[in-house]
């Protein structure tokens, strides 16, 4: 009898080992929260940092003409992680040769 030995799948923001079980497991890695700067707005970003996310970044506001939109950039924490370990890997296999910043 042969064994077939499947490849494990390529880990995504979704399907990271390192991101807490459960739930989190559906969440997005990264949201862009906008709308009306209302109690409304400050509760769906408090929602979101009760959910796990972190601020990324400051918000940013506009105005329509009748009211200030606003937008708020969340991450999960273990995303960043992940995808500042894969910058650190990259880097490290990157060949240079000269002068100048590297």
């Amino acid at each position: 009898m042969s064994e077939t030995v499947t490849e494990p799948a390529e880990t995504t923001p979704l399907n990271d080992p390192a991101a807490p079980s459960g739930a989190a497991e559906a969440k997005l890695a990264y949201r862009l929260l906008t709308g009306p700067d209302t109690r409304e707005f400050c509760a769906r970003i408090s929602q979101a940092l009760a959910d796990g996310y972190v601020l990324h970044g400051s918000p940013a506001a506009t105005f329509n003409g009748s009211e200030v939109i606003v937008a708020q950039a969340v991450i999960l924490p273990h995303a960043v992680a992940r995808a500042d370990a894969a910058v650190a890997s990259a880097v490290e296999g990157l060949e240079y040769e000269g002068e100048g910043h590297a």
